[in-house]
């Protein structure tokens, strides 16, 4: 009888103890078996006293070697492919889902196709056999707005180069001071630094929630600056610094200067208040003004 009661139990293996316990404890430092009174460390005096929780810690603790992961940046995380959106996703607090109509990224919010415009994307990685004829269609729209836009430049030149009339230098100061009330932009820019224009979306090349606007951007800023700031006011897809080819990148067009500005250009050194912007997707790169 006494057997087969030892058989279901063990004794505790502390020296002054030697109890039989029916559900005894087994220390993971230095694998012994004991009572409930002699189960801790302290308790029955264990000689391999804090290797479990060395070995825990080690193995909760990352590898010296591997990379440690910090904040999310765009040049190791992937952002949301919705213009206006800048969350980063697949990571540890954002799934990223993929669209197998267009070929890009989005969270959880622009995940559906309705969410995200996907019908006037062109899907990134179409083979070019089948994209041609898109592509070739797209830059004929594209350089056509373009000549309606140089078009328009030169008609815009043409009314500004006579010296206009007292009264039409006081309509002038008229429609600036209406422009400036109405206006928004980026309260931190002194009103001083403030460049005050009117901002259009060329309906045939881009989709913009906002069709135009009345923007301030900085003086001191460089043309692609407020290019970004200028798609983000009218809502509308920036692809420029996430890759891809001309034919998605946005491009600014000065009408009264009839050229596109190119990104490095200063604002201030381009533009002056009461002038109009235009953007413009795909129709190439900046032409540099003539000195």
């Amino acid at each position: 009888m006494d057997k087969d009661l030892e058989a279901i139990g063990a004794h505790c293996q502390y020296s002054y103890c030697n109890v039989l316990d029916f559900l005894p404890f087994r220390c993971e430092s230095c694998r012994g078996t004991y009572c409930l009174e002699h189960r801790t460390e302290t308790a029955h005096k264990c000689s391999h006293a804090g290797e479990w929780a060395a070995r825990r810690k080690a193995a909760a603790t990352p590898s010296s070697t591997a990379p440690l992961r910090g904040k999310p940046t765009l040049a190791t995380d992937t952002q949301c492919s919705h213009p206006v959106c800048k969350t980063y996703i697949n990571t540890l607090t954002s799934t990223g889902v993929g669209c197998p109509t267009c070929n890009r990224q989005y969270c959880l919010k622009h995940r559906l196709k309705e969410d995200h415009a996907c019908s006037t994307l062109v899907p990134l990685g179409a083979r070019q056999a089948s994209s041609a004829s898109a592509q070739a269609q797209s830059m004929e729209k594209a350089k056509a707005a373009l000549g309606r836009l140089k078009m328009w430049g030169k008609e815009k030149q043409a009314a500004v180069l006579p010296k206009p009339k007292p009264s039409t230098a006081a309509s002038r100061v008229i429609a600036l001071n209406a422009l400036k009330k109405n206006a928004k932009g980026d309260d931190k820019i002194p009103v001083d630094k403030r460049v005050y224009l009117y901002v259009e979306a060329e309906a045939n090349t881009t989709t913009a929630k906002l069709p135009k606007g009345e923007f301030w951007y900085s003086n001191e800023w460089s043309v692609g600056r407020m290019l970004d700031a200028a798609a983000k006011n009218l809502q509308v897809q920036n692809m420029n610094n996430r890759g891809g080819g001309e034919e998605e990148k946005l491009r600014v067009f000065h009408v009264e200067g009839g050229r596109l500005l190119e990104f490095g250009e200063k604002v201030g050194d381009v533009v002056a208040n009461s002038n109009t912007v235009v953007l413009l997707r795909g129709v190439g790169p900046a032409i540099p003004n003539p000195v």
